[in-house]
Order: C-alpha cells, then sequence, then structure tokens
C-alpha cells in the first residue's frame, strides 16, 4: 500500500466519496439509478485496469468481491438491475468503457451519441455487415439476444458485431426474454428507440463529467474512455481550464 497521505492516496479517498463506495448503499434500483445520474457512468462490477466507479461498489462497498459465495442478494440485484434500468429509460447499459459492462446516464449518453437518433443511424457509420444486419433486426422492436444469434448464425460474429454496436452506442438491452428452459435472454433493443438522443452531442459536457465524477484525469485516459483522439480530449480539458472548471496539476487536470 502506499503512503497514506501521498497525492495518490487522497485522490482515492476523494473518489471513494465521490463514487458513493462510502456511506449508505444503493439497495434499490431508483437509487441506482440517481447514483448513475450522479457519476454518469459506471461499470457493473469494478475491473483492475479501468479505475472508474462501479454499480456493485456502490451496492456492496469497496470490500466484497463479486461472485465469492455464489449468486447472492447483491448479485442479484445488480445482475437484474442491468437490464430493468435500461429497460426503464432510467440508464443505457452496454460493452463500452475499456470493452466491459457500463451504464451511462441519459445525460451523458445524449453528449456521446454519435448520430441523429434514428433506426438508420447505423448506415452513417463504418461498422461490419453483422452490425448493420442486427440493428435492421431490431428498428421495430427489441429482439431476444439468442434469436440475434441464430440470425448472425455464429457465436463469435454475433459477439463482435453486438459489442461493436454497443461501443459505438447504437443498441442497449431492454430487459429480458423468458426461456423455456435455461437462462432468459436479455433483449437487444435500438438506443434511439429506449432514449431521446440525436443530434445533439455534446463533448465539452462530456469531458465535462469526466472530470468531475474522475476528480482528476489526463487527456489519455479522457481518450481511452471515449474512445476519442488525444488531441480532442487535451483541447476539451484545456477549454475546462480556460472556464475556470479545472486546472493543471503537473500531468493532471483537476476539478475545481
Amino acid at each position: 500500500m502506499g503512503n497514506p497521505g501521498s497525492p495518490d492516496a487522497e485522490l482515492g479517498r476523494a473518489r471513494a466519496g465521490r463514487w458513493w463506495v462510502r456511506g449508505r448503499r444503493v439497495a434499490s434500483i431508483e437509487r441506482s439509478a440517481r447514483f448513475i445520474d450522479d457519476v454518469g457512468f459506471a461499470l457493473l462490477f469494478p475491473a483492475p485496469r479501468t479505475v472508474v466507479p462501479s454499480l456493485w461498489e456502490a451496492v456492496a462497498g469497496e470490500d466484497e468481491e463479486p461472485f465469492g459465495s455464489g449468486m447472492g442478494t447483491n448479485e442479484q440485484r445488480v445482475w437484474t438491475w442491468k437490464d430493468e434500468l435500461p429497460r426503464r429509460g432510467l440508464a443505457w447499459y452496454g460493452a463500452y468503457l475499456g470493452g466491459r459492462g457500463t451504464f451511462l446516464s441519459p445525460e451523458l449518453l445524449n453528449a456521446l451519441y454519435p448520430a441523429a437518433g434514428d433506426p438508420s443511424d447505423h448506415l452513417t457509420l463504418d461498422l461490419s455487415p453483422a452490425a448493420h444486419e442486427i440493428a435492421d433486426a431490431i428498428a421495430a422492436e427489441p429482439l431476444p439476444s439468442a434469436t440475434l444469434r441464430s440470425l448472425i448464425g455464429d457465436r463469435g460474429r454475433y459477439q463482435r458485431a453486438i459489442t461493436e454496436l454497443q461501443r459505438n452506442l447504437l443498441v442497449t438491452t431492454a430487459g429480458v426474454h423468458e426461456s423455456a428452459s435455461g437462462w432468459p435472454a436479455a433483449l437487444i433493443a435500438l438506443t434511439c428507440r429506449q432514449f431521446e438522443v440525436g443530434g445533439s452531442a455534446d463533448h465539452a459536457l462530456a469531458a465535462g463529467r469526466f472530470l468531475d465524477t474522475m476528480l482528476a484525469t489526463t487527456p489519455g485516459e479522457l481518450a481511452r474512455a471515449f474512445r476519442w483522439p488525444v488531441a480532442r480530449a487535451r483541447a476539451r480539458l484545456d477549454e475546462l481550464v480556460g472556464a475556470d472548471q479545472a486546472a493543471v496539476d503537473g500531468s493532471r487536470y483537476v476539478c475545481r
């Protein structure tokens, strides 16, 4: 462990408070939605190489490992909420930050959404044929992931395509489809059918929300999070400095 009085240790403590790791636990879907609205973005479960908020830690605290004793109460909660939050339009969910399951608040989703907000949005982006095929298939209504896998015909090709669509924020989950046997299948929906998005991307707002939650960041961290060129990330952070919303501390930009 590092020096408890070091800047990194102080940042860790500040982030624990900002990320709802300490204090009253999240125990309802309504409070989980308030958590995501507050932080803007969060992983479903924490990841060692992606240091950002996670819903799991807001629910269980920083010391409990997920699935350490199987599917307990906390695991059941977050596993259900990952489908129910987007179904209700409370938070977007998909593979985004670091390629892992991620929630975005409706505000941040709208600021990052890359197209006009129409079922044909996928046609404006450079996507694989399988990704276009999935987007066409769910244009009218959500479909179970099992149905879409059968449509594509190859599990690996399907997984690459759905990840591609999620990485571009074009699809999300929308509840589950109960099957006669086995696990329920997630329903996959177009993001523009579940949320008010399109034509109003605001990268300045997105950068400001990212810094407000991270408390301190670098252009490289911001660029990796939102898949921006580093030059764009640095320019957005410099704008925050110019607006007196951030300051430069060595290699980091810190929230004022």
